[in-house]
């Protein structure tokens, strides 16, 4: 594979077929990964996972799995190690990964109980370059710059094959687009910013967490652990809330003197 821009650690374009949309609720089914090195060296891998859970009738319709594909797979907790170590020294690249693809990934590495940090890496988004200056989806996209049908939609390795694809002819295409992953992470940053999991429950204005999502939005962590505190001890003990979440919420009661 080339990518006309030189690499300073691995680049891994990654996809998922999941369960469902769910990052709480669904499980990963298959994972395709092309890692590509400074050297040029590509490295493949397909994987599938038993995901413990039965794959709705509606998610086949998509990737095509079923229930008797993956029934003697490993699950993904099986594999998470390897699979870490796999990614630990690579930025990551794919389409839609920074709201789905990343968050579930993490969500299933968390239930694993496998440390897993995207802090200080690149994730190059084909879709956010693509959404900026087009508006579609991948099927489209392939249309678009590729002048082909995308005619493995929604098989993992078919997808981020033409992901890749799709990256070569977008920075072929617009010249203003950055020809380096720094640029291209702030080019990404600048329309969706990638949000942790503390990201996801908190707002920082400098002067304290506040709660940007839920039933108590607005209202500072430190209000509610004063008024509320049971609300606190339900995030604590729910079983997908992220590490670094459970963290500032328990300091927040453990303040309060509970």
């Amino acid at each position: 594979m080339h990518l006309p821009f030189a690499l300073d650690r691995p680049l891994a374009f990654f996809d998922l077929e999941t369960t469902g949309l769910s990052i709480d609720r669904d499980r990963i089914v298959e994972l395709a990964l092309i890692k590509v090195h400074p050297s040029g060296d590509v490295l493949e891998r397909v994987r599938r996972f038993n995901p413990g859970i039965p794959i709705p009738a509606e998610a086949t319709e998509v990737h095509g799995i079923t229930d008797a594909d993956v029934a003697d797979e490993e699950p993904f907790s099986r594999r998470a190690r390897s699979l870490a170590a796999l990614l630990d020294d690579a930025d990551l690249g794919g389409f839609n990964i920074r709201r789905f693809d990343v968050p579930m990934l993490l969500a299933e590495f968390r239930r694993a109980g496998v440390a897993f940090d995207v802090s200080g890496r690149r994730m190059i988004d084909m879709q956010i370059i693509f959404h900026r200056e087009e508006r579609r989806d991948l099927s489209a996209a392939a249309r678009f710059y590729l002048g082909r049908d995308h005619e493995e939609a929604h098989t993992a390795l078919g997808d981020i094959r033409t992901s890749a694809a799709v990256l070569s002819a977008q920075l072929e295409r617009y010249d203003h687009l950055p020809r380096d992953l720094d640029g291209l992470q702030g080019y990404c940053d600048d329309f969706a910013p990638f949000r942790t999991g503390l990201q996801r429950w908190f707002d920082d204005p400098g002067d304290g967490l506040i709660f940007c999502r839920g039933k108590h939005r607005g209202r500072s962590l430190e209000d509610v652990a004063r008024e509320q505190a049971d609300y606190l001890e339900w995030m604590l003990g729910a079983d997908d809330m992220d590490e670094e979440v459970r963290d500032v919420v328990r300091r927040a009661l453990e303040n309060l003197g509970r």
